[in-house]
């Protein structure tokens, strides 16, 4: 079973487990200052955020970017293990699901011409990737509530999410995207999906940007690497979650996202990650 590992000070380590790529982790944290400081890892450290992550965290790269270059760091990220990473964030209160991949067991499976070019590193920053998510928050259930068989379940996992950022990553190269959204259409959707994800929708998001659905579903595509759908159902998940982590009902929740019925809001945030809205409230509470 994973071991409870608790400490003082601002950082704890709720459960973690050393797996053969190298260890997971459930962790809270506190913060009493805004973050700004540059930081450098021996690990690939994967975080997915099980608290709202805050709006206004940036990272940069300065050894590959310079030191001016900051982009938005969303709720899933990877830091690459021995770049220096400059954050900035007025997080206070932090809770995820962390994976730290040994650097060595991952060369072995990257190919020999990989190498983390300036868009690789953007990508890293805000991963858009619901297979990967899903798989995070089966190994915050296993490690929140440890049962029979968990420290396989938790592994194969891992394995598995080892694959996803791979593939993930392979498929990022470093040529400028043709036929995407231009910058100002993606603010609109953003801030639409923002505002309320629960009445966005296709048709609501092409009169906002003055496109037909067919183009603006494209368009999207080629922006972002995913489709709109997708990103209306993560946005309405992000909305979900940040309600349920501040100990809304599962009822206003399921209506604030779009959904009719709390049953079919159940079934669709189990899908996306793995637990009951109720599970996800009890885990995301501060311990």
């Amino acid at each position: 079973m994973p071991q409870l590992n608790r400490s003082g000070g601002n950082r704890i380590v709720e459960a973690q487990l050393s797996v053969d790529l190298g260890e997971v982790a459930l962790i809270n944290e506190v913060f009493p200052d805004p973050i700004d400081g540059i930081g450098i890892g021996q690990r690939h450290h994967l975080q997915l955020a099980l608290s709202p992550a805050p709006r206004n965290a940036f990272g940069c790269f300065p050894d590959c970017w310079g030191p001016h270059r900051f982009e938005p760091i969303g709720e899933l990220f990877l830091a690459p293990a021995e770049l220096r990473l400059h954050a900035r964030s007025d997080c206070h209160r932090h809770k995820s699901v962390t994976c730290n991949f040994d650097p060595v067991r991952a060369a072995n499976w990257l190919q020999s011409n990989f190498d983390w070019t300036k868009t690789r590193l953007a990508g890293s920053l805000d991963i858009k990737h619901g297979e990967i998510r899903r798989h995070l928050f089966r190994i915050a259930g296993e490690l929140q509530e440890p049962a029979f068989g968990s420290e396989v379940m938790i592994e194969s996992i891992a394995a598995q999410i080892g694959i996803e950022l791979i593939r993930y990553f392979g498929g990022i190269d470093n040529t400028p995207r043709v036929g995407g959204l231009p910058p100002w259409r993606l603010r609109l959707i953003d801030d639409a999906l923002a505002h309320d994800p629960g009445t966005a929708n296709l048709g609501l998001l092409a009169r906002l940007t003055g496109l037909s659905i067919r183009h603006l579903t494209r368009a999207f595509r080629a922006s972002r690497g995913m489709s709109l759908a997708e990103q209306i159902a993560l946005s309405r998940l992000e909305r979900a979650r940040g309600m349920l982590s501040a100990g809304q009902s599962i009822k206003a929740t399921a209506a604030a996202c779009g959904f009719t019925a709390p049953t079919n809001f159940s079934a669709a945030f189990r899908r996306a990650t793995g637990c009951s809205p109720r599970e996800f409230r009890q885990r995301a509470q501060p311990h």
